[in-house]
Formats: C-alpha cells, sequence, structure tokens
C-alpha cells in the first residue's frame, strides 16, 4: 500500500484543463469505482463501456472523496472538494496512478509484449527465463501474476492502471529486477498502460480478433500500435518481421527498432530443424538447442524471448542453456498420451490464426495414419464474424470435428453452433458433428478415438471454468480429457 501523498505531488505531468479548490489536499487511496471509496480517497470519474463515472460523483463524495478528476465539471460542486477537469479521465488515472505508487515502472526494467497471440506464452516464458538466469523478476499475464515465485490470480490481461502500479510497487518492494507485462489492444486503448516507462515492447503477431470492441481491423492494429508510439528513446521495439503489419507497428516509434523471425532476414533469426511431439530442435542466432515446446508458433516465441534476453544485455550462451529447460505454459500445446496411446492436445486458440497455426504445427509432426479430431467452439458476447472463420479452418485441416460450446456467456449456445456451421464447405459437411454439451463432446471424442490418434481440445486452454448466463461453472479441458482417457486404477 502507498503512504498518504499530497494532491499536487500526484498530479505531476497530468495534461489539466482546469482546477477548482486546494490541491495541498492529502490523498489516501485511487479509486474509479465509487463503491470503493473510503476517507480522503481521490475519485476517478471515467467514462466506461457500461456506465459513466461522472453520474457518481455525488456518491463518491458522500462516502469520502476529497479529490475528483473528471471529464465534465458537475453544475452543483461542495467547496471542500477539489476538481481537476482533464481533457481524458483514463490518461489521468494513468499518471496519477504511477505517481501515487512511487513510478515503480522507473524502479526496474519493464517490458509490454503485445499481439494477437503469444503475448502469454512470451511473457512467461521471459519471466521463466529471467528466473533461470537468477533474477528476482515479475509477471503480469492473463494467467495469473507472478512477483518472484509468488502467484497471484489475474482478472484482466492488462489490469487497470491503479492495480497495475500497485502490483509494479509491490514487486519493487520485493526486490524484482525485470518485470514482463501483457498488454491486450483494450488495455492500450483505455490508457491503463498510461504513466509507465517501459524498457522496451514486442510484437508478436495480430490477425482478427475483439471486433467487437474494436470495431474494425484498422483500429484494433492502431490500438496495438500506441504502445510502439509512445515508447521512449532509450527503450527497443522489437517485431516479428514475418508478420506484414510489424512495419506499421514500428513507423513513429522512438525506440530502437529490432527484428525476429523465421522466414525473412531478421536481427534474431530461428529456425526448426527438427519436430516432435516432445519437443523440437531449433537454431536461435547461432546456437542450437533442444525445447520441450512445440509449433511454428512457438519458436516465434521462443525467436521473441531469445531476442528480449540479448537485448537486455544477458550472456548469449547463458540465455540459450536456460531456454532450453523451459517448460510449456498451462493450456498452450498442453498435451498428453493415454495408456492407450491416444495423444489429447489442450490450446487456447481461441482466433482462426490461433487455430490454423495449431492444426499446421499437429500435422507437421503427425504420422498420417492417425485420425486428427477436433473439438472446437466459439466465445459468446463477442466478435461474431471469426465464428464460421473458425468452423472453415477446423473442417479443412482436421479428419473429424466436434463444434461445442466455449463460453457462451449471455448467448444461446446453439445459436453460436448454428453461426460457426455457416461456414462449413459443403463438401466437408460430413467431417463434423455438433455437441452442445462441451464435456459430452470431449467424452464423444475420447469414445470414438483408437490408439495413436490425436485428440486437440480448443479455445479455453488454462480456462478452469465455463461461463454460462454470467455464472462461472468449474470446467478444466485437461482434466476432463484425462478423466475420460486414463482408466480408474481398481
Amino acid at each position: 500500500m502507498a503512504d498518504m501523498k499530497l494532491l499536487k505531488d500526484i498530479l505531476y505531468k497530468t495534461p489539466i484543463l482546469d482546477t477548482i479548490g486546494n490541491t495541498n489536499l492529502a490523498v489516501s487511496a485511487i479509486h474509479f469505482d465509487s463503491r470503493k471509496i473510503s476517507k480522503e480517497s481521490l475519485f476517478v470519474a471515467i467514462s466506461g463501456t457500461v456506465a459513466d463515472g461522472h453520474q457518481f460523483i455525488e456518491q463518491a463524495i458522500e462516502k469520502g472523496a476529497r479529490s475528483i478528476i473528471c471529464e465534465h465539471l458537475p453544475e452543483n460542486r461542495h467547496e471542500k472538494v477539489t476538481y481537476i477537469q482533464v481533457k481524458d479521465s483514463h490518461l489521468a488515472m494513468g499518471i496519477i496512478a504511477s505517481n501515487f505508487y512511487d513510478n515503480p515502472s522507473e524502479k526496474l526494467k519493464l517490458v509490454a509484449i503485445t499481439g494477437t497471440n503469444g503475448k502469454t506464452t512470451t511473457s512467461t516464458l521471459l519471466h521463466q527465463l529471467f528466473t533461470n538466469l537468477g533474477y528476482k523478476a515479475g509477471l503480469l499475464s492473463t494467467v495469473n501474476i507472478k512477483i518472484g515465485r509468488d502467484i497471484l490470480p489475474a482478472t484482466h490481461t492488462t489490469p487497470d492502471p491503479i492495480s497495475l502500479n500497485a502490483h509494479l510497487r509491490k514487486m519493487v518492494d520485493a526486490g524484482c529486477h525485470y518485470c514482463f507485462m501483457e498488454a491486450s489492444s483494450h488495455g492500450i486503448e483505455q490508457r491503463r498502460t498510461a504513466g509507465l516507462k517501459f524498457e522496451g515492447a514486442v510484437f508478436t503477431n495480430i490477425s482478427r480478433d475483439h471486433l467487437d470492441y474494436h470495431k474494425t481491423f484498422d483500429d484494433y492494429i492502431l490500438a496495438k500500435k500506441r504502445l510502439f508510439d509512445e515508447l521512449p528513446s532509450s527503450a527497443f521495439a522489437l517485431v516479428n518481421a514475418d508478420d506484414r503489419h510489424g512495419k506499421t507497428m514500428v513507423h513513429h516509434t522512438k525506440g530502437k527498432v529490432y527484428t525476429f523471425g523465421l522466414r525473412t532476414d531478421t536481427d534474431f533469426k530461428a529456425k526448426i530443424l527438427e519436430h516432435q511431439f516432445n519437443g523440437m530442435l531449433l537454431n536461435l542466432g547461432k546456437h542450437e538447442l533442444w525445447t520441450k515446446l512445440i509449433g511454428t508458433f512457438n519458436a516465434y516465441n521462443l525467436a521473441a524471448v531469445y531476442a528480449v534476453g540479448v537485448l537486455l544485455k544477458q550472456d548469449e550462451l547463458q540465455i540459450v542453456t536456460a531456454i532450453s529447460s523451459l517448460n510449456p505454459v498451462e493450456g498452450r500445446f498442453q498435451y498428453f498420451q493415454s495408456p492407450d496411446g491416444i495423444t489429447t492436445i489442450v490450446d487456447y486458440a481461441h482466433t482462426p490464426d490461433a487455430l490454423q497455426n495449431v492444426l499446421e504445427t499437429i500435422q507437421k509432426i503427425r504420422g498420417g495414419n492417425e485420425t486428427l479430431f477436433t473439438i472446437v467452439g466459439c466465445g459468446g458476447d463477442r466478435d461474431k464474424g471469426k465464428r464460421p472463420e473458425m468452423a472453415k479452418i477446423a473442417t479443412e485441416h482436421s479428419d473429424q470435428v466436434i463444434f461445442t460450446s466455449d463460453n457462451p456467456r449471455t448467448e444461446d449456445p446453439e445459436t453460436i453452433i448454428k453461426e460457426m456451421e455457416a461456414g462449413v464447405e459443403m463438401h466437408l459437411s460430413k467431417k463434423y458433428l455438433s455437441i452442445t454439451n462441451r464435456k459430452e463432446a470431449i467424452k464423444t471424442a475420447t469414445r470414438m478415438a483408437r490408439k495413436g490418434d490425436i485428440i486437440l481440445i480448443a479455445g479455453k486452454g488454462h480456462e478452469k471454468y465455463q461461463e454460462i448466463n454470467g455464472e462461472r461453472f468449474p470446467f478444466d479441458d485437461m482434466q476432463i480429457a484425462r478423466e475420460f482417457l486414463t482408466p480408474t486404477a481398481n
């Protein structure tokens, strides 16, 4: 917890339009949720996707707020309350939160990873790598938050600026030298990374996702690009040169640009020499190494990890040695083989591009005589346009497909499946079944599979729940597959 601060001090570098009242006020905490306000709190009124915080200014004052950040000054103002008018409350909240927690991002080396796919894997592997190299490091990811080896649950890919700076402060206090964080397009767009000082940023790739939020693909690209636009000249900007949007990302950056990839001539190049289900032989820079990770997408992730290690001035040989002992990230091409010789793979692939990457990887490794079953669904209340695309890719690259429920949220799961089915080519229509109940879908695949066959369960990965009508029910793809494929001991 940060100590009490003066309002005038935490407003440092915040673009202000107007100030009404005394800024020589003590601030005990910052909140944008009026329900959390306590005595001497600062309330930030932000326009959210669901509600406008300006409607709750009065409520915040009643609960003890003595200073308000807002874009529109209220008509009825309290004499003992200070009002700070800003153009962008999201931006102001990021800067103020950094100041309130004594700018923790300046006291460690913070690296952000953005892109449609690979954010979680790359940031988690970097945390593993630097831990293996003997450093205390922090991690802010979709799966969890780590302070050294201590694990906290994550709620958002990129937390709000107050939580984010509070976590970074804890990392600094715990002696962390580095922090690796995912930066989602939502998080960047909503200015959750405002006020942070980055040592570097990484772009993995971009493909269709979150168009329910960004509306157009160009908006989605520009949201991610903003991370690079705002880098200081002291930072590195590392991009995947094999992705055609890599150059766009760094078009206006002040950071020093570096590239990684598998196909083009890059600063940090990776090459797959051998591919098996238990790992792959890679060439990274001038070094050859064996990794337990699988897939072309993981070769890209490891190339990025290697590059960041070098750019953060670590010894190349030590980096390569440490990479060879990295463990796969939970729910990312996580696999096991049953006693009957059936291979099950659980992967978070929930975008068309990610699903195609996983299926193409399996095709490269498989022998050819086995049957590949794919179980896949699409989330409710999200981009509907990708549903037929996901179904088309699944049926084109698998022998048998089962369409099922993912996280339907407030939508009817059967409607989602019908929208998926619309993407299946007529000549492939005999390849799929639709089973709404996800557990039944997994059970069906395990009953149909024979020795040597492969089952891919896509879309939910590390998630331990299924969200139906606003309620989360326990659900773990890997655990359920194991139960059906591993006979209980007598």
